[in-house]
């Protein structure tokens, strides 16, 4: 069936990673309530680094190695899962984990795509270029939009208080000044619709 081992691994990887679409993230879609996937949280970072590219604190980012990592950084979930990012017990571990399931998943690629979805997926993790401090950006503010959005959903739902979501969110800053700025501005309006809890 295959023309050749190549495309076979490819192909392999390709029917591995669709198993994103089964993690479920703490996150709801806005209108129906639903829990967001790991695969539209995925898509949705992407469509935000296009259109919000402007505000990358460095404004000549590579723009496409941005969106690689946005679209592969979460594919580790298919064999960490999603650990809630204010579960301080769940976040155990986590480290250790999404490296595992970073080696095993991409592996099944030829080496030399392997080696290059390795070092995005690194480069995402350290957050030191401006490309991966402008895709952590994103990756802060997508679910803010989301819980502010779906009426403080998951916020809700865990507790959540301000200085929780604003400790999580700070480095948004390293990426995005202005954004960083939105976020404050978004957050406090959580806070005044009884969408968080003000601590």
């Amino acid at each position: 069936m295959f023309v050749n081992d190549r495309l076979h691994q490819q192909i392999q990887f390709l029917r591995e990673i669709d198993d994103l679409k089964q993690i479920l993230r703490q996150t709801v879609l806005t209108k129906d309530k639903r829990q967001e996937n790991d695969a539209e949280h995925s898509w949705h970072l992407a469509m935000l680094v296009m259109i919000l590219s402007e505000y990358s604190n460095d404004t000549s980012i590579d723009l496409l190695r941005t969106l690689k990592m946005v679209l592969i950084h979460d594919l580790v979930e298919i064999d960490a899962g999603d650990t809630f990012c204010y579960d301080e017990q769940g976040r155990d571990g986590k480290v250790e984990r999404e490296r595992e399931a970073a080696h095993r998943i991409f592996s099944i690629l030829p080496s030399e795509q392997f080696q290059e979805y390795l070092d995005l997926w690194e480069e995402f993790e350290a957050m030191e270029t401006p490309e991966a401090q402008f895709a952590a950006a994103v990756d802060r503010v997508q679910p803010l939009l989301l819980n502010l959005y779906s009426e403080g959903h998951a916020w809700k739902k865990h507790g959540v208080n301000k200085s929780q979501v604003i400790e999580r969110n700070h480095h948004i800053a390293k990426g995005s000044k202005v954004l960083w700025e939105f976020a404050q501005n978004l957050i406090n309006e959580a806070v005044k619709r009884g969408y968080l809890i003000d601590e």
